[in-house]
């Protein structure tokens, strides 16, 4: 077996090196909207407009999330995650995986749940199932999905769907932080689940961070009182 020459090992060592860091902060900066009502289109014909919830314990970085658009170098590291369904609703509001992921939706109610979407990024209908089953789906094509329930109009929830592992959703003060980066230049998004997309091009050094920031514009709606 012929030894393996130090250029060679520097060569295959070097992509490893030239990565970097992406450190920065989501701003939010809020605006005021009338008043409105929402009509749910998942309400049955001729019944009341069921309001849309959301866990009241989320705040706005649990539903944002900043990533690399960028294809994966090789195969992205696939993971199998969870959206349970207790209490007629779904467990999680916002759910991060890399693409070719799987996530299995566990009924624990007592009650029949039947879990769809009908996103370009993902469509699929679960049918109905009880306590104690799950069905799983694989999600190959980034982009968001939103995810319902035929039965409870109420149940909302959203996975994103992103092309690599290089993600991550801010801290409580809105920072956050993606490393091992390769250097160069890359478009930088942010997803947020109402407020949509936002995008902005970084160039990565190959040794040390760059820093952004998003300002993210969120609507407050104006409250009518008598």
């Amino acid at each position: 077996m012929k030894p393996v020459s130090t250029a060679l090992l520097v060569l295959v060592c070097l992509p490893l090196l030239w990565a970097g860091e992406i450190s920065g902060k989501v701003l939010i900066t809020r605006t005021l909207t009338k008043k409105r009502v929402v009509v749910d289109v998942y309400a049955p014909r001729g019944g009341a407009p069921a309001a849309a919830s959301a866990p009241q314990d989320l705040d706005e970085w649990g539903r944002t999330v900043v990533y690399v658009d960028a294809p994966a170098e090789g195969k992205p590291p696939a993971t199998a995650a969870e959206i349970g369904q207790r209490n007629r609703r779904f467990e999680k509001e916002v759910l991060v995986i890399p693409a070719g992921s799987t996530v299995s939706f566990p009924n624990g109610d007592p009650i029949f749940h039947n879990v769809f979407s009908l996103s370009k990024a993902k469509a699929f209908d679960l049918g109905y199932y009880p306590q104690g089953q799950t069905r799983t789906v694989r999600f190959d094509k980034p982009g968001p999905v939103q995810v319902f329930c035929h039965l409870h109009t109420n149940m909302s929830a959203a996975i994103l769907v992103v092309p690599n592992p290089l993600f991550a959703q801010p801290s409580s003060d809105g920072a956050f932080r993606i490393p091992s980066v390769p250097a160069g230049k890359h478009k930088l998004r942010l997803w947020h689940r109402s407020a949509g997309f936002l995008e902005q091009d970084v160039d990565v050094p190959a040794d040390g961070t760059v820093n952004v920031t998003f300002n993210l514009p969120l609507a407050t709606i104006k409250s009518v009182g008598p």
